[in-house]
């Protein structure tokens, strides 16, 4: 199936991220001329809009003619306006806005009402004076009528809306969609040409490609029990190049008791890691969460607080500077702030510069969760996240390597919003990664482990799928490390490494996104092509009357989208 001319445009919605980021004078034209919103600029006054709660709603004009629409005298967070809309169930609906607020800073959301309850869609940090834009979206269990409406928690704030947008696609042209990225994003052409040593093309040379590792960092957490199990062992390295530590790594794992620190378990798994090839992100410097902290730290007082903070930061990243190849410095800060409450509002940002100072050339982290898994929470709403990188780097300056953790842990995914919050945070123009990527066994709506088991496969593929498809995401880590008791929230094996549905999504994907060795002959010109993704390559081209040649080469993206290579055999 060929996608009609409303097909997702990943590049054209990123460009007009970055546009976004600093907030614009004037809003952009709504997104696929609006989809099935009936006025969607607002250049016919309210038609099709209606008042929802308690609000007045009017139509306005800006100094240069432009018409939006206005929520007032709000009295409740949903006090706002509202337009009547059909939905489908199975279909994928994005959603776009151009938000502002009458004063300051605020949390903008979008619901949707249906028969099935109220949904959330979506959320902005709405400036005054200027634009900014909403994007998520939704699927819905049923088809019905629905309302699609907006609302904040400050009623003080006039709510102003311009350009919406909310365009369905089926889940057949959503699929071919990530396809056709996937092979632009994530796969590169290559071309060989085999010639004699007078130069003269060899027809029919045989040519043998070979991948030696894959350029998309695709792993798995892995857990201490890997060092005495064979099995695990081998399970493990056959599939995985990038790693994370689940605990061995963390504070209360390497110092359990005051000046006493501990880092054999870690050294060891580093090492096991080195020999295999698989490279290790630094897996966390310090954890905001106060449920997560050396138990000895909770009776300091400020002073000892920062001194024993300050010792642990030069510890871990001194010993392991130049061995990770990232550091999730400060995790779950925009959940929780256990050390800015007690050692001051910047001390995140003291934290990365330290960090940084330390090993300057490793990429610095700040990871969380629900910005791509849930668009209710609004600590960690793309607008929110941004907000926190603005105020980090603001301390550097923009030339530090600061990248974008998203932990990703699921329960049911709303990959259309997934889509739009990665499409918002990709504005930054820094590497995202999702982190600790695993589906809730806590679900409702099935009715047994079985059908759990089942749905948690298809859901894990889904959120994979996405996450693999956009070009912003540089790398993936599945949560999944497994021990004697089971594992944080999803495994992938049974105890004895037994592959459970979630294990064969996996291998699945990773046999579709690895290149295997390939073979074929030159053409009667002496080429051979083929569409590469991503990775080390070794290429043997031999003839019968001649000499084999060999050579590695790899494919990465670029500006150019072809590799030629060219190959003399000698007799």
């Amino acid at each position: 199936m060929t996608i009609n001319a409303l097909s997702y445009d990943y590049t054209s919605t990123i460009e007009a991220s970055f546009l976004i980021f600093s907030c614009l004078a004037q809003p952009h034209k709504p997104q696929y001329g609006g989809g099935i919103i009936i006025n969607p600029k607002f250049d016919h006054g309210l038609e099709g809009w209606t008042v929802f709660g308690g609000a007045k709603i009017e139509s306005r004009k800006s100094h240069d003619g432009n018409s939006f629409i206005v929520a007032h005298s709000r009295n409740k967070s949903y006090d706002c306006f509202s337009q009547k809309l059909h939905l489908e169930k199975g279909k994928l609906y994005t959603l776009s806005a151009w938000i502002q607020v009458s004063k300051g800073s605020v949390l903008v959301t979008v619901s949707f009402k249906t028969k099935s309850g109220f949904m959330n869609a979506g959320g902005v940090l709405a400036e005054s004076g200027c634009w900014t834009m909403l994007k998520g979206g939704l699927t819905v269990d049923t088809s019905g009528p629905a309302e699609i409406y907006f609302e904040s928690k400050n009623t003080d704030v006039e709510i102003w809306v311009d350009s919406v947008s909310l365009q369905s696609f089926t889940e057949e042209q959503w699929r071919v969609d990530q396809d056709k990225t996937i092979e632009q994003a994530r796969k590169r052409n290559v071309k060989l040409h085999a010639v004699d040593s007078q130069g003269k093309s060899l027809v029919g040379a045989k040519v043998f490609i070979k991948q030696n590792r894959p350029g998309f960092p695709f792993g798995a957490a892995m857990d201490k029990t890997i060092l005495n199990n064979p099995t695990y062992q081998k399970w493990f390295v056959s599939r995985f190049k990038v790693t994370t530590f689940e605990n061995e790594m963390k504070w209360y794992s390497t110092e359990q008791n005051p000046g006493r620190e501990d880092y054999s378990t870690a050294d060891a798994m580093l090492k096991f890691a080195k020999g295999y090839g698989i490279s290790v992100r630094g897996h966390n410097i310090l954890w905001d969460d106060p449920n997560y902290q050396p138990s000895w730290i909770k009776s300091l007082s400020p002073d000892q607080l920062r001194a024993a903070s300050e010792k642990r930061i030069n510890s871990v990243v001194s010993k392991y500077a130049g061995q990770v190849i990232a550091w999730d410095v400060m995790n779950e800060d925009l959940h929780f702030s256990y050390f800015e409450d007690k050692l001051g509002s910047d001390f995140s940002r003291v934290v990365f510069q330290k960090v940084h100072q330390l090993d300057s050339k490793t990429l610095m982290f700040l990871n969380d969760f629900n910005t791509v898994e849930d668009s209710r929470d609004g600590k960690t709403v793309p607008g929110m996240y941004l907000k926190k990188l603005r105020e980090i780097l603001g301390f550097f300056g923009n030339s530090v390597p600061i990248g974008i953790g998203l932990e990703g842990h699921y329960s049911t995914p709303n990959i259309p919003y997934m889509r739009a919050a990665i499409d918002t945070l990709a504005a930054a123009r820094m590497p995202i990664w999702l982190t600790e990527v695993d589906v809730s066994s806590n679900q409702n709506q099935v009715s047994s482990l079985a059908n759990f088991v089942t749905s948690g496969a298809l859901y894990l593929e889904q959120i994979l799928r996405e996450a693999y498809a956009h070009p912003a995401v540089h790398g993936i880590i599945l949560w999944t490390a497994r021990r004697p008791e089971g594992c944080y929230r999803m495994c992938l094996t049974d105890n004895s490494f037994r592959n459970l549905p979630t294990g064969d999504v996996v291998d699945k994907l990773l046999r579709e996104w690895r290149q295997m060795s390939l073979e074929d002959t030159t053409d009667e010109n002496g080429f051979f092509e083929a569409s590469l993704v991503h990775g080390d390559y070794d290429v043997t081209i031999s003839h019968p009357s001649m000499n084999s040649s060999t050579k590695s080469f790899a494919t990465t993206t670029g500006t150019s989208q072809e590799t030629t290579l060219h190959f003399q055999i000698k007799a």
